[in-house]
């Protein structure tokens, strides 16, 4: 009889997790895992998924707007429900965790709704019951959780992205502190849902680390849809008012907004966990410190996803867990592979990206060619709509290999999707110039980049 209850015990059911517990499962492995909250996890729940819908609702601001340039005639303006769009986005949500829990109870994956604590290097505590279960190996997947920073007099008002989902009112005037992917992404969506939207960030331009004329780019766009930036500059004070909150900035200016989001960051959701008892190492936010193979110092413990605050994407999460599955249960030599990871910022316009920007390969390579492109899309043409598209190349100048690939424009995500194939490839940029491109399509404009727009050397 082995010493252990399960092989396997994952805590948090978010994409990470449930990834790892159902690969393993399959290679017939015992498997538990606990969840405190709703199957899914942030992305499913709270995250990406209830976002792109949202997105998907903004968007169609743009859509009545350019029906008028192809012909159609739109009765009376449209109105917006907000209550509606809560309600729709629960029922899709609610649909995906259950498939999620489907796909667990299908794997023979055992279910537990609880908070599940460390108490040792194979013991774990569910704390609904106070039952003590022993486990070979531990994966810890709990993700991360938005803090309100900077923790400045009356932050309690302010609300976080857990929070503006479900909102019971839509807020007609809405302050976005922190300018990163959030930020940008539920300011976008919110300005075009018809929100009077305000930003204000420490930084001079919005997406730090992003490719800078992509941010550039990006913030004209969002200044044209009405959005308004107090660059430089964070709240000092928020102050409950009958109306709503009245917001002092370091810049000496004050907003009166009907609710001030905070979007300064994620911390891993480790608190409390126990991981101490068990030898885990962790930095100073609290992230979990693993090696390329996902361990943690103690040797029965492994982390993937936000936890470890690497590659705080989804997508990035689920590789992790299935390596770790393929490597602890199916005997297989596999490391997860954290180069050249596409990316999308689902504001309007929309960003995606790959591999280098400009301004990291100038650091890192000795002559560096980069090919740029602005355009107006033809499906603003007859709508008179200012819409722009901006796609930039990074080329190492000496063995033409791709680096980067930056877009901003429709559907940006799904060119950088397939173009990211291209650069994990190592291809070259001979190898666009020599590709057909598909016409008329935005896409193919990566393929027809043929003159060199600058080149750096040092």
């Amino acid at each position: 009889m082995s010493e252990f209850d399960v092989d396997l015990f994952v805590i948090g059911a978010g994409s990470g997790g449930v990834r790892c517990a159902r690969i393993a499962a399959g290679y017939g492995a015992r498997v538990m895992i606990a969840e405190e909250h709703r199957i899914g996890g942030t992305c499913v729940i709270r995250g990406c998924v209830p976002k792109k819908l949202y997105v998907y609702a903004s968007r169609f601001a743009d859509e009545f707007e350019d029906a008028a340039g192809f012909g159609w005639t739109i009765p009376q303006k449209p109105t917006f429900d907000w209550n509606a769009l809560v309600a729709a986005k629960e029922r899709e949500i609610t649909r995906l965790s259950g498939l999620y829990r489907k796909g667990l109870d299908s794997a023979g994956v055992a279910i537990v709704e609880s908070r599940a604590v460390v108490e040792g290097p194979h013991s774990v505590r569910l704390l609904a019951d106070g039952r003590l279960v022993r486990a070979k190996h531990i994966l810890v997947a709990v993700g991360g959780a938005p803090v309100k920073q900077p923790a400045v007099p009356g932050v309690e008002h302010a609300i976080t992205s857990d929070e503006i989902f479900d909102l019971p009112e839509f807020p007609a005037r809405l302050l976005v502190v922190g300018g990163g992917y959030i930020g940008v992404e539920f300011a976008s969506v919110f300005a075009r849902l018809g929100a009077k939207v305000a930003m204000c960030m420490r930084a001079d331009n919005v997406l730090r680390g992003f490719d800078g004329e992509i941010r550039s780019a990006l913030r004209e766009a969002m200044e044209h849809a009405g959005v308004t930036f107090h660059f430089g500059a964070l709240p000092q004070a928020f102050e409950k008012t009958p109306a709503g909150l009245r917001v002092r900035l370091s810049d000496g200016t004050s907003l009166e907004v009907d609710q001030a989001l905070v979007a300064t960051g994620r911390d891993p959701h480790t608190r409390g966990l126990g991981l101490e008892t068990a030898g885990v190492e962790l930095a100073a936010n609290g992230a979990v410190k693993v090696d390329a193979l996902s361990r943690t110092s103690a040797p029965s413990l492994f982390a993937v996803g936000d936890v470890t605050d690497h590659i705080n994407l989804t997508p990035v999460a689920i590789r992790e867990g299935h390596t770790l599955a393929d490597r602890l249960f199916g005997g297989k030599d596999v490391v997860c592979d954290h180069a050249d990871v596409a990316t999308g910022v689902f504001t309007t316009p929309e960003i995606g990206t790959v591999g280098l920007t400009e301004e990291a390969a100038r650091e890192a390579y000795r002559v560096v060619d980069v090919y740029k492109t602005g355009f107006r899309p033809m499906r603003a043409t007859l709508s008179g709509r200012q819409e722009r598209v901006f796609m930039k190349l990074v080329v190492d100048g000496e063995t033409d290999r791709l680096l980067g690939a930056h877009i901003l424009g429709h559907e940006a995500g799904e060119m950088a999707q397939l173009i990211a194939i291209a650069i994990k490839m190592r291809a070259k940029k001979a190898d666009l110039d020599a590709t057909m491109a598909v016409h008329p399509t935005a896409a193919e404009e990566l393929v027809t980049m043929r003159t060199r727009s600058a080149r750096f050397e040092r």
